[in-house]
């Protein structure tokens, strides 16, 4: 299939699918939605970033818009091994299924039982769900899940490293037999292979590389970041983007600043209207229209910074762009590479800065790793006080290496991986000093 319009997709899937910006499917969505559509289990062998959400959302929605809409028990299922990856799925539905009725609940830690014992007594056609907290629900005789049609397990390799194996088996065993299930993995560990063979019926195989290099016409760095003040952490990390941005002066000719969350997206590009930058946000909240003419106006030079979410950003084709800043190290490290790919095509130079914060340095390691590569460390900003210098608040005496880290020859760097520990990410909670864009 060369075009979305190939798949035999209801017709307001794809209407959402070419509103939000797509056009052509990448490989792996190109072999698993077909073979979803038709009613088969799918195993899946990618990494993130290679548009897997995609092959397993879309074919779930058709389904789901075939049937009856708010249904007493969930009809479809989606596990995750963590609430920003379940949050994250949670976006793509919400952009593929906005013109259907369709309802859902995100199940996750973090966020009080009683508001999604709510959502849960409503009815929902979609439950997305780390299994910890799916269990909690179950045990504590909220959930029934025997109406489920569609499983999803998503990176179940990462389920295996955080010791949800248990909880997955004892999940697939509360749905029906007749389930359809669509089954992702970076790589398949022999508790993996055991658990397909087990649960899946003859399964269509999709096997896709991975991505994990980077250009080398791309000048990339980091600037550690630890803020003053936990209730200003927000207006401190955009202060310090738009130091970085003043720094590369006129050399930076326009810019995509990369956001892992859609309300950080319209916030910080908010606060670089306020100070003068003229930029614009992208993400698939947005309707058609608007985005066409701000895409149009970023590639003509009217808009110097384009503010964007991954989902949204990508299947776009925008030729020539200088820089690229990471406000948020992406959660998966392959998204690192499709991000900083926007810049330095087509053989011109190009140049990636990324912001790292004390609690994204898991992931941030997670990319060096990935790379095979240290990422230059940028110690000195200038005369801004609070700006300089942060990479030095990092506290590297409790960090540990990621397993398939290897270390640069010659490096002196003494930066391992520091665990998320108990922090309520950034879209369950954000202060209201945070919320008044500075």
């Amino acid at each position: 299939m060369e075009l979305f319009s190939d798949f035999k997709l209801n017709p307001k899937i794809l209407k959402a699918v070419q509103e939000a910006g797509y056009e052509k499917p990448t490989p792996i969505q190109n072999k698993a939605i077909p073979a979803a559509l038709e009613g088969k289990d799918v195993l899946g062998i990618a990494q993130t970033g290679t548009g897997k959400t995609a092959s397993f959302t879309l074919p779930m929605i058709n389904l789901l818009a075939r049937g009856r809409a708010r249904a007493r028990m969930p009809r479809s299922l989606v596990l995750c091994p963590t609430r920003e990856l379940a949050a994250q799925v949670a976006e793509n539905f919400d952009t593929y299924a906005k013109n259907l009725k369709l309802t859902k609940a995100l199940l996750i830690g973090g966020v009080s039982f009683k508001e999604q014992d709510t959502l849960i007594d409503k009815g929902v056609d979609v439950l997305i769900a780390t299994p910890g907290r799916l269990i909690d629900h179950f045990e504590r005789g909220k959930l029934l899940l025997t109406g489920v049609q569609v499983m999803v397990v998503d990176e179940a390799d990462r389920m295996l490293d955080m010791g949800f194996i248990p909880d997955i088996e004892r999940i697939f065993k509360l749905t029906p037999f007749t389930r359809q299930t669509l089954f992702f993995s970076a790589t398949m560990a022999p508790e993996i292979e055991r658990i397909t063979n087990t649960f899946l019926s003859a399964p269509i195989r999709v096997e896709i590389a991975r991505q994990a290099t980077a250009s080398e016409n791309i000048e990339q760095s980091v600037v550690m970041f630890k803020p003053k003040r936990k209730d200003t952490e927000g207006s401190e990390k955009r202060k310090l983007l738009r130091r970085l941005i003043d720094l590369e002066g006129k050399k930076c000719a326009n810019a995509i600043v990369f956001c892992n969350r859609k309300t950080d997206v319209d916030i910080c590009s908010k606060s670089l209207n306020k100070y003068g930058y003229q930029a614009a946000p992208i993400h698939g909240d947005l309707d058609q229209a608007k985005r066409t003419d701000t895409l149009e106006n970023f590639r003509d030079g009217g808009l110097r910074i384009l503010v964007a979410s991954d989902v949204a950003a990508r299947g776009l084709d925008i030729p020539s762009v200088s820089h690229v800043f990471n406000f948020d190290v992406p959660i998966q490290a392959e998204d690192y590479v499709h991000r900083i790919g926007r810049t330095g095509r087509a053989g011109r130079e190009g140049r990636a800065i990324m912001i790292c914060s004390n609690k994204d340095y898991k992931n941030f390691m997670n990319v060096e790793a990935l790379i095979q590569k240290e990422i230059p460390r940028i110690d000195n900003l200038g005369d801004e006080n609070d700006t300089r210098s942060n990479n030095s608040s990092v506290d590297q005496d409790k960090i540990a290496k990621p397993k398939n880290y290897k270390k640069v020859k010659g490096s002196d760097s003494k930066a391992d991986v520091i665990g998320l520990g108990e922090h309520t990410p950034g879209f369950l909670a954000q202060s209201f000093t945070d919320r008044l864009v500075g």
